[in-house]
């Protein structure tokens, strides 16, 4: 069974928790946290602690930090014996022997359920055997399991902000569009729907709907002179012009 110590106790950090708990090859051992507070969740489950120095033993410990803090935490605990991997997309791997990267590609947000064996993890490691027990770990816990190098995970992680947080930023503006009408935001869910199957199994590109598609002019000035916040405007209009010179290329 491999051991675990977890750092960090945010979206992330508790999703792999849970995750990693339910493995039957893994051992959740300890959950760092510098503010004692945090530690709560985890008290009656697994050992916790505030203090780098208290860490146990393990195969693996999972950074689970900030960007910014990453490598602070990362250096103060080097003498460790056991794999110490990160888990950010954007974040290159560090350059210690023993250092690694452990990113589950995944929006992550406490108290949401989710089917673990679907999410890609995307590893990297500095030698072949760390290789094989990021590999082993991951392949516990789900079937989508990939090496992938600093520079192909950042790639990712940037597309992954457009087709997620960008996303999602445009559902709120939908949202608040619905509201100043008093319209409910629930009648939108079954387009949403509809838009995220199609993807599974099309080209982004080709299954593209909509005023600016089809070059609807007359929609479209309609559409802009109905929005009430600047910043909808020039999202609405940027994204309009987005699609026309896409698709004019193709």
């Amino acid at each position: 069974m491999f051991s675990i110590v977890i750092l960090g106790t945010g979206n992330v950090a508790t999703h792999l928790f849970q995750a990693l708990r339910a493995s039957e090859k893994c051992d959740v051992i300890q959950v760092y946290n510098h503010q004692p507070e945090s530690l709560k969740a985890f008290e009656e489950l697994t050992a916790t602690t505030t203090d780098l120095s208290e860490l146990m033993e393990a195969d693996l410990y999972l950074l689970c930090l900030k960007d910014d803090v990453i490598k602070t935490i990362a250096e103060q605990i080097q003498t460790k014996t056991g794999v110490i991997a990160h888990t950010s997309g954007s974040q290159s791997i560090l350059e210690a022997s023993n250092s690694a990267v452990f990113y589950p590609l995944q929006t992550f947000s406490k108290g949401t359920k989710l089917d673990y064996s679907k999410i890609p993890f995307c590893l990297e490691a500095n030698s072949e055997e760390h290789e094989k027990l990021l590999k082993a770990i991951a392949s516990s816990i789900s079937s989508e399991v990939f090496n992938i190098s600093s520079a192909q995970r950042q790639t990712l992680h940037l597309a992954a902000v457009f087709v997620c947080n960008f996303t999602n930023h445009l559902y709120a503006i939908g949202e608040t569009i619905c509201k100043e009408d008093d319209m409910p935001f629930d009648i939108l869910k079954a387009l949403i729907q509809e838009t995220s199957a199609k993807v599974q199994t099309n080209s982004p590109s080709d299954v593209q709907t909509g005023p600016a598609i089809r070059k609807d002019e007359s929609s479209i000035q309609k559409h802009m002179s109905q929005l009430r916040h600047q910043n909808h405007l020039e999202i609405y209009r940027l994204l309009t012009q987005s699609i026309l010179q896409k698709h004019d290329k193709l």
